[in-house]
């Protein structure tokens, strides 16, 4: 497995793999292609088809920017990945191609000579080979992440913890529509102060992490500042259920980055083995995901065992299984915004449930990873990010 610093990414929504992942591989090809004239950029599949509600066009014309560059949606070809464009760039004396493929999360590969893939550091693929060796050696999973991370992850963690923390505080702060035809409502800071009108615990809590989940992904639908945890999709769900344990807890700063170690250790084995990309295996594979990653986060930040934990992560994960990705009209609105909100209450349950009964479980975090992308596999694609089917297809403007 790669790196964490390759899943947690800092940078503008609305999507990690429709609008990071393209504007990032745009500017590596202008950078190492600078004397290009023109660039002209096909998107196939579902970046043809909810290209424009993630805004892909916009963020790789401003990427290529001042190179003139044209943008087309080809609604018809079929690509071995769904998330995949051409580029064509017009050179001096010749005229290149490249493909480029978004992996999920930000991650993407490009068939060029001067493209690096990033290096893979962890010598563990399946979480259970990780617990065997962590019981071994006598390691927790943050001492772990740490032994092949090096000291570094530390700071690195920390830089995550504050931006989705500022991210938050920005959501609930802001009120006013969401940009895009679907005119929906900003609703995190109508929520933050629900809060306030009612101190019975059970609502206070739910209405506390719904407020920061809706924040962070209003915020990412606005094009704002979002950490990747695992995708700007499922951006809310991790920071939510943290903030407000954090501060329920009064939780040291070190405690709460060994919790985003541990999150995303799980998120990275979903990466590597499964995907973590709504085109490529539906809603399962990004809101699941980032429920999967809250749940063994919280089950540590409660001193859970490595049982405990990994029980946590496999529940949170296996009741999102066979989730769509319908984005209505491509924007990561409706439904996106409450299923992260759904997510996070739901990884609480996960890890309670896993605080009593991990010791009679018969299924395995490695298996429900496998049984997700089999079922993202088995999807149709209408389902999968194309917002041509589910509520996509059946919601009428009025």
């Amino acid at each position: 497995m790669k790196s964490l610093k390759e899943l947690y990414r800092i940078g503008h929504g609305p999507s990690s793999s429709h609008a990071v992942a393209p504007g990032n591989a745009s500017l590596f090809l202008k950078q190492h292609y600078s004397n290009a004239t023109k660039v002209v950029v096909t998107l196939y599949e579902s970046f043809a088809f909810t290209g424009k509600g993630h805004l892909t066009d916009q963020v790789i014309i401003e990427a290529f920017s001042p190179i003139p560059c044209e943008v087309i949606f080809d609604r018809k070809t079929k690509t071995d990945h769904p998330n995949t464009f051409d580029v064509a760039l017009t050179l001096p004396h010749e005229v290149i191609q490249r493909r480029v493929v978004s992996l999920g999360g930000g991650a993407y590969k490009i068939n060029d000579p001067l493209w690096k893939e990033p290096k893979v550091i962890y010598p563990h693929h399946r979480l259970t080979a990780i617990l065997e060796y962590c019981q071994q050696e006598g390691l927790s999973i943050p001492q772990y992440v740490e032994k092949y991370e090096g000291a570094s992850i530390w700071p690195f963690l920390k830089t995550i913890w504050d931006q989705m923390q500022k991210t938050i505080l920005e959501g609930i702060a802001t009120e006013g529509l969401l940009p895009g035809t679907l005119k929906v409502t900003r609703k995190a800071k109508l929520l933050y102060e629900a809060v306030l009108k009612n101190t019975t615990p059970e609502v206070y809590q739910n209405r506390m992490i719904s407020a920061y989940a809706f924040a962070v992904n209003e915020v990412n639908a606005a094009g704002g500042v979002v950490v990747t945890a695992p995708t700007c999709g499922a951006s809310g769900t991790m920071p939510a259920l943290l903030k407000y344990v954090v501060d329920r807890d009064r939780i040291p700063e070190q405690k709460v980055l060994e919790a985003l170690a541990v999150g995303g250790l799980i998120g990275n084995l979903i990466k590597h083995n499964a995907s973590i990309s709504g085109a490529e295996a539906g809603c399962q594979a990004e809101v699941g995901s980032a429920c999967s990653m809250a749940a063994a986060t919280y089950a540590y930040l409660l001193n859970m065992n490595l049982s405990q934990i990994e029980y946590a992560a496999e529940v949170g994960m296996e009741h999102h299984l066979g989730l769509t990705c319908d984005p209505i009209q491509g924007y990561v609105q409706i439904p996106c915004i409450e299923r992260n909100a759904m997510a996070a209450l739901r990884a609480i349950d996960a890890a309670q449930l896993a605080f009593i009964i991990a010791d009679s479980r018969k299924i395995s975090f490695d298996l429900i990873v496998d049984t997700m992308y089999q079922t993202g596999k088995d999807m149709d694609q209408k389902y999968r990010e194309t917002s041509k089917g589910g509520l996509a297809k059946k919601y009428r403007v009025s």
